[in-house]
């Protein structure tokens, strides 16, 4: 898919080529200010930089970026060229938007890789350590490198939270609960408001089935569930099944059947209330959305307020999760399903991972390998880790 994507900018670019003579002009151009702008650096002049890093690029805090000659040439020549191969793409004439946005983004994850952060030799950061440490952060980063491969089963997987740092039940997801109801697709848990004064509505919260249920219930401090009990709430949580091949046929409707819907009865018979509020969180906001036309079509009120996080509903542009949707990979996805039923959940993590690939790979990569630190205790990622399978029909039917 890349290598057809790219195809298609390099012809469209031979039938006409302006685009790509002016961007090179401008290319040629901006390197000579840089020279110049060096050579002035050097003999002792404070000049401004040709160009800066966008706003919330976070790579270049490093003083060194900035104070020392050679870096900062680096960082410049690293900067202009990425922007002229994406201006390069994006003026590209006639490609259609789909392949233009795939070849923009694919550029990124090459552009990214090819920071001279990323490289012992061109990082100040960790030349500094290294030559602090006589070079034992190198060889610890090595140490966590063959670590990470041997944990991804061959595959490089970079850990982006400190191991033992997090134990479910002891300083994640360890609000008290009880499991009130199993269907085939999921448990449903209950956790009782700590007040003695209490709401008259239980809440439901519906999270996505691509990672475990707690996401909602971190560490005590930051714990949606552990706040509306302590306002009083009683506090329902769908928690998803893991699935394998037995539940390749398993779609949309089972996990509204089979969740929001068989969770809004139990409810009932919990509490003894018809009324409920909903929160859906992301893939389980589309889930309780979809629930919510169902109901509606019924003539069915008892949802009485609904609350969505990063929740996709309109999907007529995903974004950028488009790239990863096109029939030549959903084929090569269904492939892969039919053989075992289901997706696995690391190509799921992949795939996030690779849209915000500075900050959930290089930022790590830098970090362990390069520097030889453990990364930060950060409970979200150690969820975000913690994926989960798709259903072969369920992942069909959403893509």
């Amino acid at each position: 898919v890349v290598a057809k994507t790219f195809f298609d900018v390099i012809e469209k670019t031979a039938r006409d080529p302006s685009a790509f003579y002016a961007a090179q002009t401008n290319l040629a151009a901006e390197f000579g200010k840089l020279l110049q702008a060096t050579a002035d650096k050097l003999a002792g002049e404070t000049v401004a930089p040709v160009v800066a890093p966008e706003p919330g690029d976070r790579r270049f805090r490093d003083p060194a970026w900035e104070t020392d000659a050679f870096y900062d040439f680096l960082k410049q020549a690293y900067l202009i060229v990425s922007r002229w191969a994406d201006a390069a793409v994006a003026q590209t004439p006639g490609l259609e938007p789909a392949t233009r946005r795939r070849a923009s983004f694919y550029l990124r994850q090459y552009l990214d890789a090819a920071s001279p952060l990323n490289f012992p030799g061109t990082n100040p950061e960790a030349l500094r350590e290294a030559a602090e440490t006589g070079g034992e952060s190198l060889l610890r980063g090595f140490g966590m490198m063959l670590d990470d491969i041997e944990r991804g089963g061959g595959e490089l997987k970079i850990r982006t939270v400190a191991e033992g740092a997090f134990e479910l039940g002891r300083n994640v997801a360890a609000t008290p609960g009880k499991v009130v109801m199993r269907t085939p697709l999921a448990e449903l848990i209950q956790y009782e408001p700590t007040t003695d004064v209490v709401g008259k509505r239980p809440s439901l919260i519906a999270p996505p089935w691509i990672n475990k249920f707690y996401v909602l219930d971190m560490r005590p401090k930051n714990s949606l569930v552990k706040w509306l009990t302590d306002q009083g709430r009683t506090v329902f949580i769908i928690s998803w099944v893991n699935p394998d091949g037995r539940l390749r046929d398993m779609d949309f409707e089972d996990y509204l059947e089979h969740g929001p819907l068989a969770a809004l009865d139990a409810m009932r018979q919990a509490t003894g209330e018809a009324e409920a509020d909903v929160i859906g969180y992301c893939l389980g906001g589309t889930l309780i959305a979809s629930t919510l036309a169902w109901l509606a079509a019924r003539d069915d009120h008892r949802v009485k307020t609904a609350t969505f996080v990063t929740t996709m509903l309109d999907f007529s542009d995903p974004g950028e999760l488009g790239v990863f949707i096109d029939e030549d990979q959903i084929q090569i996805l269904e492939d892969h399903m039919a053989r075992r039923g289901y997706m696995d959940g690391r190509h799921m993590a992949r795939v996030f991972s690779l849209m915000r690939d500075r900050d959930l790979i290089w930022s790590f990569y830098v970090n362990n390998y390069l520097l030889g630190r453990d990364p930060a205790p950060f409970d979200l990622l150690y969820w975000n880790d913690d994926s989960t399978r798709m259903p072969q029909m369920m992942q069909k039917f959403y893509l």
